[in-house]
């Protein structure tokens, strides 16, 4: 009887489960210790109260963009930790011992899934709200609440994800779980599980930020900002929330399906039950091959930025790039088979795809010569968000000539599954996506802080990653063209390549660190914040994030702009009328702070616990919770608060703009 509440209870949870090898047990014990740690700080100066107010309930898109690149930053030192492991056990040939086969794979498979879905992601939504309605002249985000919601279910996610590090296991069936390893026959544990339900939950809430955003981009723009007036930053996100709207709906109908197989039995991907595991490859390249695009389009919008401004130019060739992001982002559905040529398919459909994967290279080679024109005979200062610009054009040149050189079958055949293709894939998206990251960190940070970050260190760690990079991932080429392939634990030391995985190992340790010399920048810039005052404008912005106070109100615009060219904040700034604002204010209606996004968030996460762990009536109550509270905020009259024009006019008198 005691057995069967038991059951009822806990489901298949044991106690057993808790129990892990020492480096998952240290990395679960730090984890538990950093947060007993913050909630005995919060308690002793009394902050919950702040925190609550002030961040958790916030529905303001700047705050939740800060706490979306919060979680990012923190998931990016956990994959970069799983990085040194990995490279570690290679570099020693994995006769120093220091990880099992076993804990060798749920690293490598939380380490592709946490940097694309939780660090990644992050950055780029984290940004998105942070730029995208001070850039479109608008005061919110089209849906306020939605937004709140959607990054707590990626918070939900990124809980789920670092969980097996103390109950429970990861999986070990790689970053995208092919069947049938990851069918149940293959892995009866909760691994897969843990891999389904975190990706699923913070991919829901992915799919209703990219909705939020694109008709935020389509329906709050200032008066006259019609598209081809529009920032090229709104541009490359408006192909990028477009790319998840259509891509998204895919993995989440796949990730169903792997589910049902496992829970019910349903067969979709089992060959002996009828299903067919090319199916879900299909499927999942045709999610993953656009959101690799979903996550380099605004890369390339915030190089652009950063040219420009950087160059003392106008960007060159507006609509070329335009066009250019329209192309990546249509053909982005038509070259998901080249992930595997290998599979059979036939001539005819591999050349058509190794053609389009090679047509797909000519929009992006206009945007690097683009950017190149904007430089020439421009002012170019060196800034550090001008060094990651450089840097990214090194390693995605080196990374685009390699993606090329596979885009032919016959080539593919030989370097598919190899460390070539590990190399390619991260000077893409660390090149693109994460120098991207860093670049628009530093021009953005003092518009969002007030003050400037300091440039010696930042530079420190820009040649650290550089460096690091280059270090860490040629040598995987070459391995890829000596055989080494992916996934190696342990290999043959008369191979001869052990002295290449050393060099690899030497630069991750190196590129650990950049990120040291980027958080003590971080520090140190915080610490002398007052001696670093800045105006609005330090870089000589051309866009209209540049045109309100430093940092920016909740309401961004006292008034809203009117524009009537392209670049308009630059001309009115060449006219010495670089303020948009006036002294006649109006009321300005603001959402109220709301606590059931976070509360949805919490449902959410036990619903995902309760599925991973077969707790049917957690599930129960998770899925209740999510639809009550979204029926009480659905039913709710009282979901924006009043500023009037008078506060308006106070609140900007007391920042020194009138």
């Amino acid at each position: 009887m005691l057995q069967n509440i038991l059951d009822f209870v806990f489901g298949r949870l044991k106690p057993s489960d808790f129990v892990h090898d020492p480096i998952m047990a240290g990395a679960g014990f730090a984890m538990v210790g950093a947060l007993i740690l913050a909630i005995i700080g919060l308690t002793y100066f009394k902050k919950w109260g702040w925190l609550w107010r002030n961040w958790i309930t916030s529905l303001d898109p700047k705050k939740i963009g800060v706490m979306y690149i919060l979680v990012s930053v923190i998931m990016l030192l956990r994959g970069l930790a799983d990085a040194l492991l990995l490279r570690a056990q290679q570099a020693t040939d994995g006769s120093a011992g220091l990880l099992t086969s076993d804990h060798f794979q749920q690293i490598f498979s939380a380490h592709g899934s946490i940097m694309i879905f939780f660090v990644a992601m992050g950055i780029i939504f984290g940004v998105f709200n942070l730029i995208i309605p001070s850039q479109i002249g608008a005061r919110d985000v089209a849906f306020p609440f939605l937004n709140s919601v959607s990054f707590w279910l990626f918070a939900a996610g990124m809980i789920l994800i670092n969980a097996p590090l103390i109950v429970g296991e990861f999986s070990t069936a790689g970053w995208l779980a092919y069947p049938p390893l990851s069918e149940l026959q293959y892995s009866p544990g909760v691994g897969v599980d843990y891999w389904i339900w975190s990706l699923q939950i913070a991919g829901i809430g992915s799919l209703l930020s990219g909705i939020n955003f694109f008709v935020t981009i389509l329906k709050m723009r200032a008066p006259g900002m019609t598209l081809m007036k529009m920032p090229i930053f709104v541009w490359s996100a408006l192909t990028s929330t477009g790319l998840i709207m259509f891509a998204f709906p895919i993995l989440t109908a796949t990730l169903g399906m792997l589910s049902l197989d496992r829970l019910m039995g349903m067969h979709f991907f089992t060959a002996t039950g009828g299903g067919n595991p090319m199916m879900y490859v299909n499927l999942i390249w045709a999610w993953g091959h656009p959101e690799v695009y979903i996550l380099v389009l605004p890369a390339f919008g915030i190089f652009s930025e950063v040219v420009s401004a950087f160059s003392g130019k106008k960007l060159f060739g507006y609509t070329s790039m335009v066009v250019a992001l329209l192309a990546i982002a249509i053909l982005s559905f038509t070259v998901w088979l080249h992930h595997f040529f290998t599979m059979g398919a036939g001539a005819d459909v591999n050349t058509f795809f190794g053609i389009m994967t090679m047509i797909i290279a000519i929009p992006t080679g206009v945007k690097v010569f683009n950017w190149i024109f904007t430089m020439y005979r421009g002012r170019v200062r060196f800034a550090t968000p001008m060094l990651w610009f450089m840097g990214f054009i090194v390693t995605f040149t080196l990374g685009g000539l390699a993606g090329v050189l596979m885009s032919v079958p016959p080539a593919d055949f030989q370097f598919h599954n190899s460390l070539f293709l590990v190399a390619h894939f991260h000077t893409m998206i660390v090149g693109g996506v994460l120098f991207g990251a860093f670049a628009g960190f530093a021009y953005w940070f003092p518009k969002f802080t007030g003050f400037t970050l300091n440039e010696r260190l930042g530079r420190y760690a820009f040649w650290n990653w550089i460096v690091g990079f280059l270090l860490a991932f040629v040598p995987l080429y070459i391995l890829g063209f000596m055989g080494a392939t992916r996934r190696l634990d342990h290999y043959d030391p008369s191979m001869g390549w052990q002295g290449l995985f050393v060099v690899a190992g030497i630069g991750v340790a190196i590129i650990c660190v950049g990120v040291f010399f980027q958080l003590l920048q971080l520090g140190y810039s915080i610490w002398k914040r007052n001696d670093n005052r800045v105006g609005s404008d330090p870089w000589n912005g051309r866009s209209f994030e540049w045109s309100i106070a430093s940092p920016p109100p909740e309401y961004n615009f006292a008034v809203i702009p009117t524009v009537t060219q392209r670049d308009e904040f630059w001309e009115l700034k060449k006219k010495k009328h670089g303020s948009l604002l006036k002294s006649h204010y109006e009321d300005i209606w603001l959402p109220k702070n709301s606590g059931l996004g976070p509360i949805i968030g919490a449902f959410a996460l036990a619903f995902g616990i309760a599925v991973i762990w077969h707790m049917w009536w957690l599930l129960i109550v998770g899925l209740v919770g999510v639809v009550v509270t979204l029926i009480i905020r659905l039913t709710s009259d009282e979901t924006e608060e009043k500023m009037t024009a008078a506060e308006v006019a106070k609140h900007e008198l007391k920042r020194g703009i009138v």
